[in-house]
């Protein structure tokens, strides 16, 4: 007869597991919120690097650009409610002129110039001596008399340039200088955050063109956002002086993140037409 054998059994109480589970859970609560934080400090750290990238880009093209400006083609227009531009002519190609027809000297189709080391560009236009903002403009290149020009025709060799018709410029340059240029720029601060090149639009307008006139977001390129408008827009041009260079001071402030930082950068545009 064989003898009854105890058999002990293993596992786990329900104490136990009720335990571990609990552990467990501890343990994975810390675990996803040190993932949340970090998850969220880096989300937050590049979208404030993102606006800084942007930020230091907008400062450092406007730089480039409103430095190579023609002189005295810079002016400011302001909305106090939606956006203030700046608006300038950047030059494409300058050197000397050698010889061109200039008041009281008879109107002539040639002229005599220096080729400038981009080259000269048939569809630009030659401009000399402006010495206001209405000279650029106000100007009529199909005028008979004026300080900006089309050009038919080029000719390297012999360095001569020939407009489409008859033309006299109204004054010398002291410095015999001439300007080639295309079209005007404008940068355009709106209230809503946002920063806008705009370009391809008609120059020739006595009064500073407004963002809708000249074609509204969807000829403008978006450069910047996050742009604060508080309480003062962030241009500010100092037109240039017999003895100063013109000034166009760029104060802009950006907020991302509830973090606020703003440049104080200052741009000088050589007064020598």
């Amino acid at each position: 007869m064989r003898s009854a054998r105890g058999y002990k059994s293993s596992g786990f109480t329900l104490v136990e597991m009720v335990t571990v589970i609990i552990i467990l859970g501890v343990m994975m609560l810390g675990v996803s919120s040190f993932v949340i934080i970090g998850t969220r400090i880096f989300v937050d750290s590049t979208s404030v690097d993102q606006v800084l990238s942007q930020s230091r880009f907008v400062i450092e093209r406007m730089t480039r650009e409103i430095r190579n400006a023609v002189p005295n083609s810079l002016r400011v227009t302001e909305n106090p409610v939606s956006f203030q531009c700046i608006e300038f002519v950047p030059i494409q190609a300058s050197a000397s002129y050698l010889d061109l027809p200039i008041s009281p000297g008879v109107a002539s189709e040639t002229g005599i110039v220096m080729t400038p080391s981009q080259g000269i560009n048939l569809e630009h236009r030659m401009l000399v001596y402006p010495l206001q903002i209405s000279h650029i403009y106000s100007a009529t290149p199909t005028a008979s008399e004026g300080r900006l020009f089309d050009i038919d025709e080029y000719d390297d060799t012999t360095n001569t340039v020939t407009f489409d018709h008859a033309v006299r410029f109204s004054e010398a340059s002291p410095r015999s200088r001439f300007f080639m240029v295309d079209q005007a720029v404008s940068y355009c601060f709106f209230a809503n955050g946002n920063i806008r090149r705009y370009t391809g639009y008609d120059m020739f307008n006595d009064d500073q063109p407004t963002p809708t006139d000249m074609g509204g977001d969807a000829s403008s390129a978006l450069m910047a956002e996050n742009v604060v408008i508080d309480g003062s827009w962030p241009i500010l041009y100092t037109p240039g002086t017999l003895i100063n260079n013109a000034v166009v001071q760029l104060t802009p402030q950006f907020e991302v993140n509830e973090q606020e930082f703003q440049y104080q950068h200052q741009v000088q545009v050589v007064n020598v037409p």
